[in-house]
This record gives structure tokens, C-alpha cells and sequence, in this order.
């Protein structure tokens, strides 16, 4: 399937994949946590500009997870919760939301 083109929204659930897949290496990284409860925020933000329902709810989730103990547990949540975010935000860029 086609990517759909990147736009910010789509830019910030990458970027949290990305630092959520770190953490299996560093787990205890609390910069990188911090940078994820931001890139939380702002994907909360944009995504209800947008109109976007799920994305907020997920958000508000992944936030809790986000400050929870560091645990594989809880970083394989934070990856997962990127996934659903990117695959919630390709399925509205290419109209099937």
C-alpha cells in the first residue's frame, strides 16, 4: 500500500515510534520519556484540530503509559500505542476515516 504523504501529524507519530522503539534499549532514558509526554501533546492537539476522534483517547492513554515504571511491559505499550496512532492517522489521510 502507498504511504500516505507526511504531513505534521503524521511526522509526530513517527517520531514517538521512534523514540518508544528506544526505550527497549534504554528504558530508564527520562529525556526521552519527557520527549515522548510532549510529542503526546502535540499529536493530542493537532489530531483534534483535525477533527480526529480516537487519536485524543489513545493519547490520553499512551500519556499514563508514558509515566508509568519503566517495565518492557510498559514500553511495548508505548510502541504499540504508537503503531495504532500511525495506522489511525494513514487511515484518515487516505479516506477510510
Amino acid at each position: 500500500p502507498r504511504q500516505p504523504l507526511m504531513d505534521s501529524l503524521g511526522k509526530l507519530c513517527a517520531e514517538g515510534k521512534g523514540a518508544a522503539e528506544y526505550l527497549w534499549q534504554v528504558p530508564k532514558d527520562a529525556a526521552v520519556r519527557k520527549q515522548i509526554l510532549d510529542l503526546l501533546t502535540q499529536i493530542g492537539t493537532e489530531s483534534a484540530k483535525q477533527g480526529r476522534k480516537e487519536m485524543p483517547k489513545l493519547v490520553e492513554e499512551l500519556k499514563i503509559a508514558a509515566q508509568a515504571t519503566p517495565s518492557p511491559q510498559q514500553v511495548e505499550l508505548l510502541v504499540d500505542g504508537f503503531d495504532r496512532l500511525t495506522k489511525l492517522w494513514q487511515a484518515a489521510k487516505s479516506g477510510l476515516l
